[in-house]
């Protein structure tokens, strides 16, 4: 299954991609509706109140001003007064509404994608770089909380206030109304031709931001390499280039966002001049008053005020959905390793694990096994021996069902390995890479990673576990015991002690099958003696198979298995396994 995000999207037309985005996105806002309502409320009280300030104004100027109605006036100035601290007070109260609705929206927005990658296979992981999933969680969700807190209520409010200021316009006087609006037709013209290109340069910077995320991250997960070689040069050009991409495409979004503004701003003023020219020459033949001609300008200030406002608003919006395009990527995937219903209970005589038939082809069509049969019985020990390439850690993955054949089938103790629930799979198979991983934390978290059973001893009872056990070692190895401090993902300890620790962590939870992908290709000799003495305490049931290239890792294994050319073949003896090795994939 291809799991790459970097593939295109297809354009929408921007009134069906608004109506489908708010729909996916409406279960995020559950328990937020009784305040979007409030919001909303606020919202057309806010523009109502707002609205009748130019209508009473008018009123002003031709009953009180032109009478010299004192008294009047100043009645109509506090009214126009209370008007507008109470829209004041309508506006703040949205505004605070919605920031919050924003922030919790942003919450379960992040929790969401995170929750979704944790579903995700390792397939997944493999087509898409860290630095853009990183991106996508961070910056592209806080676009939309952007939107939410600062521009959607303030869209919904321009509108209100533009269709009230429209409607008072053609009410008023409906030949001046239409000279008023018609700047407006050519900017609903303008501003549907323009949404399509803004939208895609929003999601091409948010894509080079991504990749720009992409390159720093892998640059800083390898920079000792980049030390050691002596290529600074080579990665400073290619964050650089990747610097330079996203510096482009976040000038053209620039561009693409402000591109509303000066037209809208010229329409208004285009506006405001039609009006006040054909308004000069209906109040001299006597068909409108100045009151309604300072009204008609207020109106048609009204009205286009927030439609300039709304250039800014509407490339926020472009810019949250193209944010929202990549969010709703990663949500909309599903796993490609489903749980199977059982067909019954596990054979009582059935090998641990067995392959059947299986055939691998990676996303790309690369075919990696073809027609591979075996199985491996209970307290034995498997080697899996064959050139880099040839298959091996492919072989592993699927008896972890870290991937799925593409045919045949995994058996573990009798059953389809697809029906077991991932905390069963994982009780039952251990896995120890060549790389070890660790997360910040401390010891004691690190060692009892996933493992019910000792979760909720106390440190001394725990270290009693690990004394009965033989593992003491571990302890010795650190100086503040089980409170050490761990820092995943630096060189504060060593590669033996993290070893050391995944060593202990797999054989705490008693696996019937633990598999060793390289783990003690890169520690010293002392470290692989004390950690083939922690194998040696695992229960005499639990089978191990070994993936190494080191020989004396794998003398004592019971038997050998070459990898490669597509086939699992058993090699017999090691000399056997040396010599297929030795000849290449065809010897056997």
């Amino acid at each position: 299954m291809n799991y790459s995000l970097a593939k295109p999207r297809p354009e929408a037309e921007n009134g069906a991609a608004a109506f489908a985005a708010a729909k996916r996105l409406w279960p995020l806002l559950r328990g937020e509706h009784g305040r979007l309502a409030a919001a909303f409320l606020a919202i057309v009280a806010n523009a109502l109140l707002t609205l009748s300030g130019p209508l009473i104004f008018a009123r002003a100027v031709d009953t009180y001003v032109a009478e010299g109605d004192a008294a009047g006036l100043a009645r109509a100035c506090a009214l126009l007064l209370a008007i507008f601290l109470t829209a004041w007070v309508m506006h703040f109260l949205q505004t605070r509404l919605m920031g919050g609705v924003g922030q919790r929206l942003l919450e379960r927005l992040r929790n969401a994608v995170f929750g979704k990658l944790l579903e995700l296979p390792v397939a997944f992981f493999n087509q898409n770089k860290a630095g853009d999933l990183i991106s996508r969680i961070n910056n592209d969700t806080d676009k939309l909380n952007q939107f939410f807190s600062q521009s959607l209520m303030q869209i919904v409010g321009s509108l209100f206030t533009m269709l009230g200021a429209a409607a008072f316009l053609l009410a008023l006087h409906p030949r001046l109304g239409a000279a008023a609006l018609a700047p407006a037709l050519v900017l609903l013209m303008f501003t549907r031709a323009l949404s399509p290109w803004v939208k895609r340069k929003n999601t091409e910077s948010l894509r080079a931001v991504g990749a720009l995320s992409g390159e720093l991250q892998e640059s800083l997960d390898t920079f000792k390499v980049i030390v050691a070689f002596n290529r600074r040069d080579f990665f400073r050009r290619r964050f650089a280039e990747a610097n330079e991409a996203a510096y482009r495409a976040s000038t053209w979004s620039g561009y693409a966002n402000n591109a509303f503004t000066p037209v809208y701003a010229l329409c208004a003023n285009l506006a405001q001049l039609a009006v006040l020219a054909y308004g000069i020459v209906l109040v001299s033949r006597g068909e409108a008053t100045i009151g309604l001609l300072i009204g008609f300008l207020s109106y048609a200030t009204t009205f286009y005020n927030p439609l300039r406002q709304m250039a800014a608003l509407w490339a926020s919006f472009q810019s949250a959905m193209a944010g929202w395009d990549r969010v709703s990527d990663v949500l909309a995937l599903s796993s490609n390793l489903p749980r199977i219903a059982s067909e019954g209970a596990s054979e009582p005589d059935a090998p641990l694990l067995e392959f059947r038939d299986v055939r691998f082809t990676y996303a790309d069509g690369t075919d990696v096994l073809r027609d591979v049969n075996f199985a491996l019985a209970p307290g034995k020990t498997y080697a899996l021996v064959g050139p880099t390439g040839g298959g091996k850690t492919t072989t592993a993955s699927l008896m972890a069902r870290l991937y799925d054949p593409t045919e045949g089938t995994v058996l573990l103790s009798g059953r389809d390995i697809r029906s077991y629930a991932p905390e069963e799979r994982a009780r039952k198979i251990g896995f120890i890479l060549q790389d070890p991983f660790l997360f910040s934390g401390t010891l004691r978290e690190n060692v009892l990673y996933g493992n019910e059973r000792y979760a909720g001893l106390d440190d001394a009872a725990l270290e009693a576990v690990l004394k009965e056990k033989n593992l003491s070692a571990l302890l010795a190895r650190f100086d503040e015991g089980l409170r050490t401090p761990i820092t995943g993902g630096t060189d504060a300890i060593s590669l033996g002690q993290k070893q050391l620790v995944a060593f202990v962590r797999a054989v705490l939870r008693e696996p019937e099958l633990l598999i060793l992908d390289e783990a003690t290709a890169n520690v010293d000799t002392v470290t692989e003696q004390l950690l083939e003495d922690i194998l040696a305490h695992l229960p005499p049931t639990t089978a191990k198979v070994v993936i190494a290239h080191r020989l004396n890792t794998i003398e004592n294994a019971d038997e050998i298995f070459f990898v490669n050319g597509g086939e699992v073949a058993r090699a017999g003896s090691l000399e056997r396994a040396v010599e297929m090795l030795m000849r290449g994939p065809r010897a056997h």
